[in-house]
C-alpha cells in the first residue's frame, strides 16, 4: 500500500471494524470514485442525461448524483460553466440528500464553503424560501459565493460569522439546518492523503469540542419541529456518536430520526438511526450522517422590506428582461443593485457578504449587469440572446474572454446580449454589427 497510515490510527480502525478491517485496508489499493451532481435548479436529471457528453452511472443514495470516469474532464466543459452540474465526492452527496427540504423554507448551512452542500440545498428549495450559507472563513466564502452564483440561486445569502454570534442573532429561525462539521478527515485519506499528516498533528481529540459547540449553536437556531443534519467525513466515534450523544443530553427536546439504509450502509456505533459510509462497503469515501428533529411546532416569521427607488439606467435595462422581480425587493449597496425574494430580520454589524442576487452595478450613471444575474436567468427571460452549440469554437473563445463574431446568426440587435450554450446562459456581452464585446467575468474565465 503506497499510503502510509499512522500506527495508532490503524489500531483504532482494527477495534472499530473488527472482521472488516482487512477489507477496509484493501480499499486503499482501489482507485477513488468521482461524482457529478446535476443542478436541478437549472435542468432536470432526464434532460441532462439526454445531452450529457459523459458516461454516467447513478449514485444509489443521490437522486441527481452520478459517477463519472476519472479520465473525463467535466470541469473543462462549457456545461460546467453554465452551472448545469457540480463536481462532488459521491459520499459527500448524502448529507444534503438526507435533509428533507420543502419549498418555501428557511434553511441554514453552517459550515458551507466551498458550497457543495449549499448548492444542493438551494436546488431543493428551487429559489423559494431562503438559504443562509455561513462559513467562518471569509476567504473561503469567495469560492462559496462563486459556486452559489454559478448554480443560478438567487435566494441564497452568504455570511462569515462565528456560530456563537450567529445563534444569538437568529434564535429558532430556520426550518432545516445542515452541519457538515470540520473534522479530522479520516474518511478522505484515500482521496486526499495529505490529510494524514494533519491527523497526526491533531488526531481525533482536537475537533470534538468544536463540533459540539457548532452543533449546539445550530440547535439554538432551529425552529421547533425543525430538522438538522450533522455530518462528518471521519470514522472517529469521538467526532460522531459522542457528539450526537452530547447534543441529545444538552437539548432534551431533540431526538434522532432514522435514516433509510441502502445496501452498503452501516449503522452508527450504538446508534441504529445514524449512517456510516465506509470505502470498502460503498463506491465512495467515508462519511457519518445523523438526522435530528426538535420537538414542537414552528411559528412562521415574515420579514418585509420596502423597495427603494431604482436608477433609470437599471429600469431601461429591465425592459429587455422578463425575469419576475415582483415577489421580492431591491436594495443598493456600494453602487450594486441587489434583489432578494425573501428577507431575514434586520441585523447590524455582521459580515454579510451576499444578500440575494447582485443584479449588477452603476458605473458613471450606466448599469452593467453582473455575472450572477446572467446565470440566474433563463434564455427566454432576456430579449437579446446568442445561442451557440456546445461544439461551436466560439463558446470557448467567449469563456476565455475574447471578442466573438456572430454575424452568421441573423441578428440586428445592438447593446446588451446574453450568450448561451445550447440554450443555457453563460454570461453577458455587448453587441454591435454582429460583433460581441466580451463581458464575461474575469475571475471566471476558462484557464
Amino acid at each position: 500500500m503506497s499510503i502510509q497510515l499512522p500506527k495508532n490510527y490503524i489500531q483504532q480502525m482494527k477495534e472499530l471494524l473488527k472482521d472488516e478491517f482487512e477489507a477496509y485496508m484493501q480499499s486503499f489499493e482501489q482507485e477513488r470514485y468521482y461524482g457529478l451532481r446535476i443542478n436541478t435548479n437549472k435542468i432536470s436529471v432526464e434532460d441532462f442525461l439526454k445531452i450529457s457528453p459523459f458516461q454516467l452511472k447513478p449514485i444509489p443514495w443521490a437522486d441527481n448524483g452520478f459517477y463519472y470516469q476519472g479520465n473525463q474532464k467535466p470541469a473543462k466543459h462549457p456545461y460546467y460553466y453554465a452551472g448545469l452540474y457540480y463536481l462532488q465526492e459521491p459520499s459527500a452527496m448524502l448529507p444534503a440528500q438526507v435533509l428533507p427540504i420543502e419549498e418555501g423554507e428557511y434553511v441554514l448551512d453552517t459550515c458551507a464553503a466551498p458550497g457543495g452542500k449549499s448548492t444542493e440545498l438551494a436546488a431543493k428549495l428551487q429559489n423559494t424560501g431562503l438559504l443562509l450559507s455561513n462559513d467562518i472563513s471569509t476567504s473561503r466564502c469567495q469560492g462559496l459565493i462563486k459556486n452559489i452564483e454559478l448554480s443560478g440561486s438567487y435566494n441564497t445569502w452568504v455570511c462569515s460569522e462565528d456560530l456563537v454570534d450567529l445563534s444569538k442573532r437568529f434564535k429558532e429561525t430556520f426550518d432545516k439546518i445542515l452541519v457538515d462539521a470540520p473534522c479530522s478527515g479520516e474518511g478522505m485519506f484515500r482521496k486526499e492523503p495529505h490529510l494524514i499528516s494533519s491527523w497526526q498533528e491533531r488526531d481525533d481529540t482536537y475537533y470534538p469540542p468544536i463540533q459540539k459547540d457548532i452543533l449546539s449553536c445550530a440547535v439554538d437556531m432551529l425552529k421547533p419541529g425543525g430538522k438538522i443534519v450533522y455530518s462528518t467525513c471521519t470514522f472517529s466515534i469521538k467526532e460522531n456518536e459522542e457528539v450526537i450523544q452530547d447534543v441529545l443530553q444538552r437539548h432534551s427536546d431533540l431526538h434522532l430520526v432514522p435514516i433509510s439504509k441502502m445496501p452498503g450502509f452501516a449503522s452508527g456505533v450504538g446508534m441504529e438511526e445514524c449512517v456510516r459510509l465506509y470505502p470498502h462497503k460503498i463506491k465512495g469515501e467515508g462519511h457519518f450522517v445523523a438526522l435530528l428533529q426538535k420537538e414542537g411546532d414552528a411559528t412562521k416569521k415574515i420579514c418585509k422590506k420596502e423597495n427603494i427607488s431604482l436608477p433609470e439606467s437599471f429600469k431601461e435595462f429591465l425592459q429587455m428582461c422578463s425575469f419576475d422581480f415582483s415577489k421580492g425587493c431591491f436594495s443598493i449597496k456600494n453602487d450594486k443593485i441587489i434583489w432578494s425574494p425573501q428577507q431575514l430580520s434586520e441585523q447590524k454589524r455582521w459580515r454579510l457578504l451576499r444578500s440575494g442576487l447582485i443584479c449588477g452595478g452603476i458605473k458613471k450613471n450606466h448599469f452593467e449587469p453582473s455575472q450572477a444575474f446572467a446565470l440566474a436567468l433563463k434564455k427566454e427571460e432576456f430579449k437579446n440572446t446568442a445561442d451557440l452549440s456546445v461544439d461551436d469554437p466560439r463558446v470557448i473563445k467567449y469563456l476565455k474572454g475574447e471578442t466573438i463574431d456572430i454575424k452568421d446568426q441573423d441578428t440586428t440587435s445592438k447593446g446588451w446580449i446574453l450568450v448561451c450554450v445550447d440554450g443555457y446562459p453563460l454570461g453577458f456581452g455587448k453587441i454591435d454589427k454582429g460583433i460581441i464585446k466580451n463581458k464575461y467575468a474575469k475571475g471566471w474565465r476558462w484557464q
